[in-house]
């Protein structure tokens, strides 16, 4: 047998391999793992060809979307993914009189379900960490009002109702069973969200990110790779991750307003492929490395240590680089994907009937 034929042979059988490999991960994945779709670019794929393409060659059945775009709800109907919509920030105070509810829920919602799967609608995003006043104020009671809209089109058993916060809510995060919220907002704005959260049962969400909070000396730390630890004293905990230390301080800091029986919901984490030459570990291996042990340590199902055996849905930041956002070079290079719909790196998403013809392929060739 001739040394090419024996390669071939070889290459074959690791994409076979894989195929078996890459079955596995999506029945760890499908159903709790999702991304974030956003728009800020003048490159992207029509969003038809979008939900064509998450749904024929990849794992990912959970979109967050930062609007209420018509196009692309149209685009998921029949696709049986669940979508989690968004209220912009500057609606927020007109969200509160029910007249205006009722007509979003009717302009933005009923055109579109049952045939699109909203299973979600997100007032504003990272509402406390703006430090507008009028938008904090009217927070809560634009979520109670929209519920109400829900509850008169008999949406509510069907669509959520939540909020996501950015870690700036903490006033203190470490170690992690020091985890408090920001006085003045803790009782007055966060109780009574949290109250809705539980009576409405939606989860609490957050926008988690190692990779703003990190330092060449706690890279490791970030990406889930080894690393010397954290012990928190208090608790005598191990933390071999940030991830599990930033949620298990935003635990702590529900638990002491009486709410640690919330669901906790990721609604953003990501890192860059790409960013400025003085900025340290961005790249596509460290960000390949981030998400794809992301995945595996959120559907694990091994928890945190003061959140044991649980797993958390989760929501990629992001589906495609965005070339039109502004800020830093990273901004724009947080895609899964490029807008030509290749991956920039592998982490396991793509469908093993796709990632396996890609390696037979490549193999052959």
């Amino acid at each position: 047998m001739s040394k090419e034929l024996i390669s071939m042979l070889s290459s074959r059988l690791v994409a076979v391999i894989s195929f078996f490999l890459a079955l596995t991960l999506v029945k760890g994945f499908e159903g709790t793992f999702g991304v974030n779709y956003g728009t800020v670019a003048n490159n992207l794929p029509p969003p038809a060809q979008v939900a064509h393409f998450l749904l024929e060659s990849t794992v990912i059945n959970r979109v967050r979307l930062f609007d209420a775009n018509p196009e692309i709800l149209r685009a998921f109907a029949h696709t049986g993914v669940a979508v989690t919509i968004s209220v912009p920030n500057d609606q927020i105070p007109d969200l509160t009189k029910l007249n205006f509810a009722q007509q979003w829920v009717e302009d933005y919602i009923q055109p579109h379900t049952p045939a699109t799967n909203i299973v979600r609608i997100l007032v504003g995003n990272e509402v406390i960490s703006t430090a507008n006043k009028l938008l904090i104020v009217s927070l809560v009671t634009a979520m109670e009002t929209l519920q109400t809209a829900l509850v008169a089109a008999s949406l509510d058993r069907r669509i959520q109702v939540s909020t996501p916060h950015s870690l700036g809510i903490l006033s203190n995060s470490s170690p992690p069973s020091t985890g408090k919220f920001r006085q003045g907002y803790d009782t007055h704005v966060i109780k009574p969200l949290l109250s809705f959260l539980r009576d409405s049962n939606s989860p609490f969400m957050v926008n988690p990110y190692p990779f703003f909070d990190c330092s060449p000396d706690t890279l490791d730390y970030a990406l889930f790779q080894p690393n010397a630890g954290v012990f928190d004293e208090n608790t005598q905990l191990f933390y071999t991750n940030m991830l599990d230390a930033q949620l298990d301080a935003v635990f702590s800091a529900m638990k002491l307003l009486g709410f640690d029986d919330l669901e906790i919901v990721i609604a953003e984490t990501g890192w860059p492929s790409m960013g400025d030459a003085t900025q340290f570990g961005v790249d596509a291996k460290s960000a390949a490395e981030y998400n794809g042990n992301l995945m595996r340590h959120v559907t694990s199902g091994v928890g945190t240590p003061l959140m044991p055996n649980r797993t958390f849905e989760t929501y990629i930041f992001a589906l495609f680089n965005e070339d039109l956002k502004p800020g830093p070079t990273c901004e724009r290079y947080f895609g899964l994907f490029r807008p030509d719909m290749t991956p920039v790196y592998d982490i396991g998403i793509l469908r093993p009937t796709v990632a396996a013809a890609a390696n037979i392929q490549h193999a052959t060739c």
